[in-house]
Parts: structure tokens; C-alpha cells; sequence
């Protein structure tokens, strides 16, 4: 971190484990970091999160948002520097291994709100708004995409790493706005890059525009293919050995259920609407059986990999994950996990009176926040 934006200022560094209701995965203060007891994987493979945190003693800390219309600034700045240091620690391939698996994520939110909806701008209007209505992944994966493009049309790395530097620098201790970060993007690349270039910059489409990013970023595949084309190849019939997926990394893991979740929602969707739903269900309860005998997923102590094993098997109706799933949405109050399981749950007619009947038993067992949150997306009063 400190070899791309410059000195840790807050003299020591803490992480403090909190206990499994925390709502967030971490939770960044100066000198000290809230975790989640979900990052407990036993191999270290969900560290990144701590690299995240990390990364908001500069992005967050020093230099702040000064309004929550640009959380952007907070967490897109911030994604962008975690994604670099784990491209320093683990190589180029990486940072755009993790981009794609935050564009899942970003799907996602989207899906969730509605392609137009207000929410997933960058800079959402939030007037009479409870910003923890309007809290996903948007402003994190669009905010972070925003500044890879900016990244690439100023020539990459050996370009922004110096500026982010300079920002920190000019900017710390500070609140700002989207359109202090605006003129100093300028003022700093006038006279190193083209004028044409800069005048190219749609700011407000980026900022304004609802859905997906304004415009794509081309992203590196090389850890990505391998897993993304075993989902396919095990949608179609084809079986995926054990082996193959000890050999990956989480990330990689990730990528591979990720792509069975695409897979199977558009199957799903498409089999809703000519009638063959039930027939579809039946073909991925049976592929992910065959599945969890070669890869065990279903026993895996990994929250990252329960989460989405998890949703596959709701989705399609598989019986054993119904227990399984209960036994995670109540041993723990993460929002990331607990939300989209909750509302998958009710959105199931094998879930949904478990859903309710769960969240009342356990609901002052959770964080207030996501108590809020989850009695809103159960339909019940808050």
C-alpha cells in the first residue's frame, strides 16, 4: 500500500475480531479493523478481505466522501488500491481475476434493483433516502471500473499509481466531492496526456448512468477460462473431478460457482417460461449431487463457497441445503451472505414459511442493521 500511495499515517495497525453478528465483512477505523468471524476459512484464503480494509487507511480514512451521493469515492478508490496490492503480492492475472468475480457481484445488485433503478447509479440520488437501503455492491464494482478505465486511457499503472499518490497527498485529512477528485484528475494529467484525450472523459454518464458500467472494461481471462469452462462443461453432462478443483485457488472456486449460478438462472428462466421448470430443477438437483460427490462442496468450511453452493441448491430445490443453509443464516448475521439467502428462502416454496419462521426466532440475534434490512426484504414490518 505504502509503495503506491504513499505513508501509513496512522501509526499502528489492529484487526479485532468481532463476534458473528457483525454485519459487514470488515469494518475500517483508523488504527484498527473490524472483521468478520467468516473470513475464519482455516487456509487463509479469504484474507483479501483484510487487504481491503487495509487499503481504506488511505482510501476512506485519509481522504474521505463527503456526502453518502459519493461512497464511490470511498469504496471504488478503495477496491482500486486493494485490487493493485493483490496484484503486487500475487501477480498482474490477479487484479483482473478479482475484477470479474466483483462484476458477479455487481450483476447481481443490479438484477436485485432493477436495471434502471436509481440505486445503482454511481452517484445515486439519495434525498429522503436511508442510505442503508441504497448499500450493495454498486458503488464499490462501478466506482472501481470507473477508475480502471480512467487507468487505462492515461497509460496504465506507471500513470495512476503516481497520481493516486498525489491525491492521497493533496487530499488527506480531507472530505471531498466527486468534482474535487474531477478537477484534480485534470490538473494533474494536463500536459502529460493528450488534451482530446481527457476531453473524451464522459463524467457524468459514468456517474449518472444506471446498471452495468458505462462503458467495458476489457479484462484479462487466463485464471478465469478454466473455471468458467468447467461450468459449462458440468451444466452440459460432462463430470468435473475432484482433483481439478483442489488444484484452484478460492478466487478460482468462486469464478466456477459464479458461472453455474449464470448457467442456471437462465436456464431456470427460460424453462419458466415454457412450462418445463420443475423438469429443469430436477436436471440440476441431480448434476449437483453428482457434483458434491467428486468436490464436497456441501462440506467445505469455506463461507465464501457455502454462500453459493448454497443458492444453487435453493434455487433448484435440493433438499439436503435447506438444513444447511438454516444452520448458516443462523450462525452468523454477515448482510452479504444472510440477505440473498433469506430472500432466496422466501422466494422458494420449500423456504419460504422456514425463512419467516427463522428470522423471528433469530432476529434479535442479529446486528440491528441487518435485522432492519432482512425484515424488509421478508416483507414484514421493520
Amino acid at each position: 500500500g505504502e509503495s503506491i500511495v504513499g505513508p501509513y499515517v496512522w501509526g499502528r495497525y489492529d484487526i479485532l475480531l468481532l463476534p458473528p453478528s457483525f454485519p459487514y465483512g470488515g469494518m475500517e477505523n483508523p488504527c484498527l479493523t473490524f472483521v468478520t468471524p467468516t473470513l475464519l476459512a482455516g487456509d487463509k484464503s479469504l484474507a483479501t478481505v483484510v487487504i481491503h480494509e487495509i487499503s481504506h487507511s488511505w482510501m476512506g480514512n485519509l481522504v474521505t466522501c463527503k456526502t453518502w451521493v459519493d461512497f464511490w469515492m470511498n469504496e471504488g478508490f478503495c477496491r482500486f488500491l486493494e485490487l493493485k496490492i493483490i496484484k503486487s503480492i500475487f501477480g498482474d492475472k490477479h487484479f483482473d481475476l478479482h475484477a470479474t468475480i466483483g462484476l458477479k457481484a455487481l450483476r447481481e445488485s443490479v438484477r436485485q434493483f432493477g436495471d434502471d433503478h436509481n440505486y445503482t447509479r454511481m452517484r445515486p440520488d439519495l434525498k429522503g433516502v436511508d442510505p442503508d437501503d441504497a448499500f450493495s455492491s454498486v458503488p464499490y464494482e462501478k466506482g472501481m471500473n470507473f477508475l480502471i478505465y480512467l487507468e487505462n486511457l492515461i497509460g496504465g499503472d506507471k500513470a495512476m499509481n503516481p497520481l493516486l499518490r498525489a491525491y492521497c497527498d493533496k487530499f488527506k485529512y480531507q472530505a471531498i466531492t466527486n468534482q474535487d477528485f474531477k478537477k484534480f484528475f485534470l490538473d494533474y494529467n494536463k500536459g502529460k496526456v493528450e488534451p482530446k484525450i481527457l476531453d473524451s472523459i464522459e463524467w457524468e454518464k459514468w456517474w449518472n448512468t444506471p446498471g452495468m458500467p458505462y462503458k467495458e472494461n476489457k479484462m484479462d481471462t487466463t485464471l478465469i477460462d478454466a473455471s468458467t469452462t468447467a461450468a459449462q462443461k458440468c451444466t452440459e453432462g460432462v463430470v468435473v473431478e475432484g482433483k481439478i478443483v483442489e488444484e484452484w485457488s478460492t478466487s478460482q472456486t468462486v469464478v466456477f460457482l459464479n458461472k453455474m449460478e449464470d448457467i442456471q438462472q437462465e436456464a431456470l428462466a427460460k424453462a419458466k417460461a415454457n412450462g418445463s421448470e420443475e423438469k429443469e430443477k430436477i436436471k440440476f438437483k441431480k448434476m449437483m449431487i453428482s457434483l458434491d460427490e467428486k468436490c464436497g462442496f456441501s462440506k467445505s468450511k469455506n463461507s465464501e463457497i457455502r454462500f453459493r453452493w448454497y443458492k444453487l441448491g435453493i434455487r433448484c430445490g435440493l433438499e439436503s441445503v435447506f438444513p444447511a443453509s438454516k444452520k448458516f443464516i443462523t450462525e452468523q448475521g454477515r448482510m452479504k451472505f444472510v440477505r440473498p439467502l433469506y430472500r432466496l428462502l422466501f422466494a422458494s416454496p420449500e423456504g419460504k414459511t422456514m425463512a419467516l419462521e427463522t428470522f423471528q426466532a433469530h432476529r434479535q440475534g442479529y446486528h440491528s442493521i441487518a435485522a432492519k434490512m432482512l425484515a424488509k426484504d421478508l416483507k414484514l414490518s421493520s
